[in-house]
């Protein structure tokens, strides 16, 4: 699976902790990783977000996805027998590779999966060298 072969290779892409500063997120969406020969990928499920409730970020090499669903049961009558969808904030943050451009990021939602793409640095080629004969 790619995230376990991302997590072998430095470490790329570990969850981060919480900052000690940090407020306390309510649930944790679910995120698939994944990676070509030219862009790394995330992929988070955030059914029943808003757009405007959600927020990407990078900073000193690190990724947040941050935002809130609000819960529908407030404002509703009557006797509720089970909950099961989580609501309130939640926060995913991860390093980046090292060979990931960090001024590169694009983030895409849509039918409440965000897809967010980083790219990553084009490494040199090998080259052949002529070996000349003197």
């Amino acid at each position: 699976n790619c995230f376990s072969s991302l997590m072998n290779r430095d470490s790329c892409f570990n969850d981060e902790g919480e900052d000690a500063n940090a407020t306390r997120a309510d649930w944790m969406p679910v995120v698939d990783i994944s990676e070509d020969d030219s862009t790394y990928r995330i992929a988070a499920e955030l059914p029943g977000v808003a757009r405007e409730d959600i927020s990407v970020t990078v900073d000193q090499g690190i990724l947040s996805l941050c935002g809130e669903r609000s819960s529908e049961s407030s404002g509703r009558k009557g006797q509720v027998h089970r909950t099961e969808r989580c609501h309130g904030r939640f926060r995913r943050s991860f390093r980046i590779p090292e060979d990931a451009e960090a001024d590169t990021v694009k983030a895409d939602f849509k039918n409440g999966l965000l897809s967010v793409t980083l790219a990553k640095v084009e490494q040199p080629k090998p080259r052949q060298i002529e070996v000349k004969v003197s």
